[in-house]
């Protein structure tokens, strides 16, 4: 009677139940009955209305099973649930969908490893199914949280732990591809997501170990690598994920890794750091580049009071990020890379000289550290700003040239640099050595057509400042940035040391004939160029790379720049500092005056080569070859030795050793050279600093108040009237030598007029004007006196301000004042 009974239940029960039923054997070692599944998989096609209820029964049954540990009949459960995920592709099997993404969550809560797999594993098959519609109300937050803890598995049994980390990325996998491409789903690029995802990926990707493998465009290993490697397996989830980042979620896909950077200390040693930075700058589309370099740049400035190794760390992947999106489109980040660079430079300064301070009276001995920990980010910073600039095309460096110009502190431009005010002097010039060590590094390289697109005003005049030429490592810096840009045939490594060449053709050295945008450019700022040369050779603190600068910088000029006029002024510049040594106004040691004998030498020798003028280079020869003889430490090969005997004066030696300016001209003239200008002594251009500090020293010598009223002191005059002597009149009427002398210095100055350049005479005349203007300024503010006032009076006594006040009954008032 009960087995009747149970046979009429049976067949009372619905179709769908009877058929999920028939594909259980009674031994779940047989596995799924097949074709009792073919039964289920047809009827479930035929009739798509009952797949929500096919489903919900075999989640029933899952769960049952997974209660009672029958993970054998859970396995049977799951495969059913595949195959027909992958048959039915109607509109109804959202329903199904959501039976089945409950049994997967019942399989990843379950805590058994094998479970857990196998869920993963029928998730990615459901990822890798496109559907027709989108589902607007599902949600893999679940998923998204489960698979980040599998990522992090540590279970006992390294294989278990591995093979569960493997199951989480490939489920984090299956959820990146089945949400990432439809806008209308729920999306994954929400911080609450990403900062999951990406700190599994990465928590993996730190297990690798060769970090080579991860640098480079995506890599593709072997199925076997792939599945077997949890470190492969999270890089390659990574670059997926990276790659389909779009403008709006690139930001939420990058911030997690600053973060998971910091809390696990991986900025210093920063090779983890540097490897992650270049997959995403080599998975991302190259057209968002410039998203990730402004996310470096805002975490380097909120993490500007770290350690400097830490700043360094970050930096350094500034640098490969750079290096990558360089070659592409860098977008609007170019100027505010600088900028951002240039401030931290400051900051690093700051903290190094504040450091330096606060250790001064005390015997610790981690200042040295400190400060070379500084310097680490400071070089780091110049590297960075170098590569970025040079990989830029020209006409973005030439802007980043005068960028990084105008921030440098130099003598009146105070708008755009940065403000080293509160640095003092060790602080500025520490400024002004780093900026102009980034310089540096950005024209290496740089080919302009013309030196005026090179070296334009705005640049060229606060590179040539007085303010740069205070310390021996910046004069050096600002020679070579002019090298950098006045050579565009790459001549200078042949002119590499101070030497007196033999023979300049062996060189080989590459020029083109001279534009006339290049002839313009040495007729408005030539004077420039020779006064710079002129004042670096009598500075005291040089050495023997200021003197090698010096002629290269002679030797460029006259390769790229020199016509018949340019030839003439250089060679007037040459014996000018020959004249340096020579009468030695400056009290230059012994040792300068024998290094700019040497440099006059080494260049007229490069230069009578140069225009191929026999006369000439046989006089520049024959003096060589004199001074070889009796006086070798006049010549580069013996004076930059480490011992050398230097002379005690130079006042005895003869003209044979000396370039003599007649001699040049009989050579010169003979072969058509306008020689008239060589009689004419070379004068430097006198500049606004100049002016500027002159007239600051007059009136910082002002110590005497001269007090002028009229009437008063009458007993103290002096009668000035000139005594009449017999010697007297005999000067009067004997005044013919003076008339001769009159006519001789009338002489002088019309020849000078008609043979000097006028850039010369106008600096001559503006030197005087200037000089009668601030006379004439310090007359009137001694002389002149404001009315007598109540408040008081200012006056200046040895430099000092004193302020008297008068009291209203002894002021003098006007007639028409008073009633």
């Amino acid at each position: 009677f009960s087995a009747g009974v149970c046979c009429c239940c049976a067949a009372l029960r619905p179709r769908y139940k009877r058929l999920v039923d028939n594909i259980f054997p009674e031994d779940p070692k047989d596995g799924l009955v097949k074709a009792d599944m073919e039964k289920l998989t047809f009827y479930a096609v035929s009739a798509p209305e009952k797949l929500d209820r096919i489903g919900a029964y075999l989640a029933e049954r899952l769960s049952r099973d997974v209660v009672r540990h029958r993970y054998g009949y859970v396995l049977i459960a799951m495969e059913a649930l595949d195959q027909l995920l992958m048959a039915c592709h109607s509109q109804s099997i959202k329903p199904f969908v959501e039976s089945f993404l409950h049994m997967v969550a019942k399989l990843l809560e379950s805590g058994e490893p094998k479970l857990q797999v196998l869920g993963t594993n029928s998730f990615v098959k459901f990822a890798n199914i496109e559907e027709d519609t989108p589902s607007y109300h599902r949600r893999y937050d679940f998923f998204v949280s489960q698979f980040s803890a599998m990522c992090h598995s540590c279970d006992h049994d390294p294989e278990i732990q591995t093979e569960i980390r493997i199951a989480g990325i490939r489920g984090i996998q299956g959820v990146v591809r089945k949400t990432v491409n439809d806008e209308l789903r729920a999306t994954i690029w929400e911080p609450q997501h990403m900062d999951k995802i990406v700190p599994s990926l990465l928590f993996n990707m730190q297990k690798i170990e060769d970090i080579d493998s991860r640098i480079g465009p995506p890599s593709s290993p072997t199925g076997g690598e792939k599945e077997e490697n949890p470190a492969l397996l999270a890089e390659n989830c990574f670059r997926e994920l990276l790659g389909r980042a779009t403008y709006g979620n690139m930001n939420n896909a990058v911030r997690p890794v600053f973060a998971h950077l910091d809390h696990h200390r991986l900025w210093d040693p920063n090779e983890f750091a540097v490897s992650c930075f270049k997959i995403i700058m080599y998975s991302i589309q190259a057209q968002y580049s410039h998203h990730v370099i402004q996310e470096i740049l805002g975490h380097l400035d909120v993490r500007k009071r770290d350690s400097p190794r830490v700043r360094a760390g970050i930096i350094q992947v500034l640098l490969e990020a750079v290096a990558i999106a360089a070659k592409g489109s860098v977008g609007p980040t170019v100027l505010e890379v600088f900028n951002t660079l240039l401030k931290h430079l400051r900051i690093s300064v700051e903290f190094e000289l504040g450091d330096r301070r606060s250790s001064a009276g005390s015997a610790t001995f981690s200042t040295s550290s400190k400060d070379s920990d500084e310097r680490i980010v400071q070089n780091a910073i110049i590297q960075t700003i170098g590569f970025f600039g040079s990989n830029l095309p020209d006409y973005q460096r030439s802007e980043i040239m005068m960028f990084i110009m105008g921030k440098v502190p130099v003598l009146g431009t105070i708008s755009q640099s940065l403000d080293t005010s509160h640095l003092g002097d060790l602080g500025t010039r520490r400024i002004q050595i780093m900026l102009l060590r980034s310089l540096l590094m950005v024209t290496s390289g740089y080919k302009a057509t013309t030196v005026t697109n090179a070296l334009p005003p705005p640049f060229l005049d606060p590179l040539l400042s007085p303010s740069l030429m205070e310390d021996s490592e910046l004069r050096q810096l600002v020679l070579e940035i002019l090298h950098n840009l006045i050579d565009r045939h790459d001549n200078r490594a042949k002119l590499r040391g101070i030497r007196i060449i033999p023979d300049v053709s062996d060189l080989k050295i590459k020029r083109d004939k001279i534009s006339r945008q290049d002839v313009s450019f040495m007729k408005k700022h030539g004077q420039q160029l020779y006064r710079h040369i002129y004042l670096g050779c009598k500075e005291e603190d040089n050495v023997q790379k200021n003197f090698e600068l010096l002629f290269t910088s002679l030797a460029l000029t006259t390769i790229e720049l020199a016509n018949e006029e340019v030839v003439i002024d250089l060679i007037r510049l040459a014996i000018a500092l020959q004249d340096i040594a020579i009468i030695n106004e400056d009290n230059l040691p012994m040792f300068n005056r024998c290094g700019v004998m040497a440099l006059v030498a080494a260049y007229l020798n490069f230069l009578s080569q140069m225009i191929a003028v026999p006369a000439f280079c046989q006089h520049v020869s024959k003096v060589i070859e004199t001074r070889s003889l009796e006086a070798s430490y006049f010549l580069p090969e013996t004076i930059f030795k480490d011992k050398c005997n230097l002379p005690k004066s130079l006042e005895k030696h003869e003209k044979d050793l000396f370039f003599l300016t007649n001699k040049i001209a009989e050579s010169l003239g003979g072969s058509g050279y306008s020689v008239e200008r060589l009689s004419v002594p070379y004068v430097p251009q006198v500049t606004d600093e100049d002016r500027l500090s002159r007239r600051k020293s007059i009136v910082d010598t002002v110590s005497i108040q001269v007090d002028i009223l009229p009437g008063n002191n009458t007993d103290d005059k002096v009668d000035n009237t000139e005594e009449i002597t017999f010697e007297a009149l005999k000067k009067a009427i004997d005044n013919n030598g003076l008339e001769e002398q009159e006519k001789e210095k009338r002489r002088l100055v019309i020849e000078k007029f008609q043979k000097a350049p006028f850039e010369e005479i106008a600096a001559q005349c503006e030197t005087k004007a200037n000089l009668l203007h601030d006379r004439l300024a310090q007359i009137l503010e001694l002389t002149i006196r404001p009315p007598p006032s109540p408040s008081g009076t200012m006056t200046i006594t040895a430099g000092h301000a004193h302020y008297q006040s008068v009291p209203v009954y002894e002021m003098k008032f006007p007639d028409l004042c008073v009633y």
